[in-house]
């Protein structure tokens, strides 16, 4: 077993067979990896919206790799143990128009420099954020040759976004090209699920992963283990729950999410800017029910422990 360290001067924003690969390792091997952040480091702590809109938005979801997993090959499953995710120190989150769960309502170019702590970040007013860095992108190579935008997420795993991916989980993906080809990024350190606002707290991560080849497993799609959930890093004091029904499951999804910027507008004085933001990174969606057809029920719960200073 060796470890090896990859840096975010080894990037790509396509997946794509055909590029040469930045790392060959063995099964088993350790792999330290360097990922800027989703804009491909076009973005700094110091940046305006006027540098958001004017990025160039074909680097987005710039990851590291790809990297080369000896012997393997398609029909192989890829063991991907994550040991460590760590951020560095700062992050951002972003509205664009035309985008995210409620484009009618904010349908300005809007960006928040968050900055972090080692566990929580009080950069919104009144509010405690615990932070949890995962990786939203990790993924190998899909099937079919060519160039592919890393945005949609598929059996290969790619653009996932599951916050519970964090550090004691493992992630199992189908292998489909000679090497798998894996490759990382787009860090996050905190999600709520559901992503609200298209952004959770974007940002630069050093990750670290044990890669094991298995032949002993057969997937179609991906595949998780997922840790205990750890203590939490602020005292447990219940959830707001916002919860909304309708025939498409979209419509509910936004009726939950209003609802809960509502709420923190007119409780705790934030801009619905922010309250859209902090519903980005701390509102958990969830699926009630699908049975009563034709209404489908959406639950969103905001902890109570975020506005406690």
């Amino acid at each position: 077993m060796r470890t090896h360290h990859l840096n975010s001067t080894h990037t790509h924003d396509r997946w794509n067979s055909a590029l040469p690969p930045a790392l060959t390792i063995d099964s088993g091997d350790i792999l330290v990896m360097d990922c800027l952040d989703s804009s491909g480091a076009q973005l700094s702590p110091q940046s305006t919206v006027a540098d958001f809109t004017a990025m160039d938005r074909g680097k987005i979801h710039t990851i590291t790799g790809p990297v080369v997993i000896h012997g393997a090959r398609p029909g192989d499953v890829l063991e991907l143990e994550i040991r460590r995710v760590e951020h560095q120190g700062w992050g951002w989150t972003s509205m664009i128009a035309g985008l995210g769960t409620l484009p009618d309502r904010f349908s300005d170019p809007y960006l928040f420099i968050w900055t972090l702590e080692a566990e929580i970040s009080r950069s919104l007013p009144g509010v405690t954020l615990p932070l949890a860095p995962f990786l939203g992108i990790m993924g190998v190579c899909p099937p079919n040759p060519g160039e592919h935008r890393t945005r949609p997420p598929g059996a290969f795993g790619g653009n996932l976004d599951v916050h519970d991916l964090v550090p004691g989980a493992i992630l199992y993906l189908p292998v489909f090209q000679p090497g798998a080809l894996f490759s990382a990024g787009d860090g996050h350190a905190a999600q709520g699920n559901g992503e609200v606002c298209i952004n959770g707290i974007e940002g630069p991560m050093q990750a670290e992963f044990r890669l094991t080849l298995r032949r002993d497993l057969v997937l179609n799609e991906p595949f998780a283990e997922l840790p205990p959930a750890r203590s939490p890093i602020l005292p447990d004091r219940g959830s707001w729950a916002f919860i909304a029904s309708a025939p498409v499951t979209l419509e509910a999804v936004r009726t939950v999410v209003n609802d809960a910027i509502d709420f923190i507008v007119h409780r705790f004085r934030l801009t619905p800017e922010l309250a859209y933001i902090l519903c980005s990174v701390a509102l958990d969606l969830r699926l009630s029910q699908v049975v009563n057809q034709p209404q489908v029920t959406v639950t969103g719960t905001l902890a109570k422990s975020l506005f406690v200073a």
